[in-house]
């Protein structure tokens, strides 16, 4: 089976992108661990089906590169936008996308036709830990201890449609994120698994971020967990609320704003890598 496929990346958070708007992709967990393999497939960390809808402009499907299927991602919904425009198969800026997390808008920033910039309305972010879900006696997490391979963290959990776990460290570039990022994201008060932040404050508009999400590993960048790192910084009073906050990462930057009402907005790159076709052999 031959499959026309976009390579595309958010501030390094690459995925392979497949339009399925006249076309079904069999068994989509299954390839999404062939293609994500860097040495024997395309190499990415996971793949995005764009597909129709009956609520919205489109429909995002993401599956991690072990193949179990996300219910949000914010750098690849960028992606999902310019995917649309450039290719003229939805010609305004003006975006509603579909995702397992509800629907997203998208307002797209272009220079000559080309999606430069992308913000997204994130929705509002879930506090309440039963939502996230995270087992705890307390009805938000916020500050609170955990224990972790025999060592106490204070974490801060967030969901922006998957669930996340911000931890606040003095240097995020020291952190052994090989060995403790498994050990967060099969911890036993994550009954979901969980995405791990590994947060350093820098000033009071910008943090460095590392993360290791769930499915996947360690990844150059995540859309959904700096949003829950700038909502993380805000509840724990070291960035303000309604400014504009500089997330670093390992990738590129993006820029996040939390809400007064609880809405979070999201604004960074979305890149065209180049175009392909992959032959699947064998059985999916």
């Amino acid at each position: 089976m031959k499959l026309q496929f976009t390579k595309m990346h958010g501030a390094g958070n690459d995925y392979v992108y497949i339009n399925c708007f006249f076309k079904d992709v069999p068994s989509p967990e299954a390839l999404a661990i062939t293609i994500s393999d860097r040495h024997f497939g395309i190499g990415s960390d996971g793949l995005v089906l764009i597909c129709p809808s009956n609520i919205a402009d489109a429909k995002m499907r993401m599956f991690n590169a072990d193949g179990s299927e996300s219910q949000m991602c914010g750098n690849a919904i960028r992606c999902v936008g310019k995917y649309l425009f450039e290719n003229s198969m939805i010609q305004k800026q003006q975006l509603s996308i579909e995702t397992l997390s509800g629907i997203k808008y998208l307002q797209l920033e272009t220079v000559d036709n080309i999606v430069k910039s992308v913000t997204v309305n994130m929705g509002k972010a879930i506090l309440e830990a039963k939502a996230i879900p995270v087992i705890s006696n307390e009805e938000q997490v916020i500050s609170q201890p955990i224990l972790v391979d025999g060592a106490e963290y204070k974490v801060t959990c967030v969901s922006m449609g998957n669930p996340h776990c911000v931890i606040f460290v003095d240097n995020a570039d020291e952190i052994n994120i090989e060995k403790i990022g498994p050990l967060f994201e099969f911890n036993e008060a994550f009954p979901q698994r969980i995405n791990a932040e590994f947060v350093e404050l820098l000033n009071g508009n910008t943090i460095k971020m590392r993360v290791w999400e769930r499915g996947s590993g360690e990844t150059l960048a995540c859309g959904t967990g700096a949003c829950a790192s700038v909502v993380a910084c805000v509840l724990n009073g070291k960035c303000k609320i309604g400014e504009n906050i500089r997330v670093l990462l390992k990738g590129g930057e993006l820029s996040i704003k939390y809400m007064q009402d609880g809405t979070v907005y999201m604004t960074g790159d979305a890149t065209k890598v180049f175009d392909g076709e992959i032959n699947i052999e064998g059985e999916l």
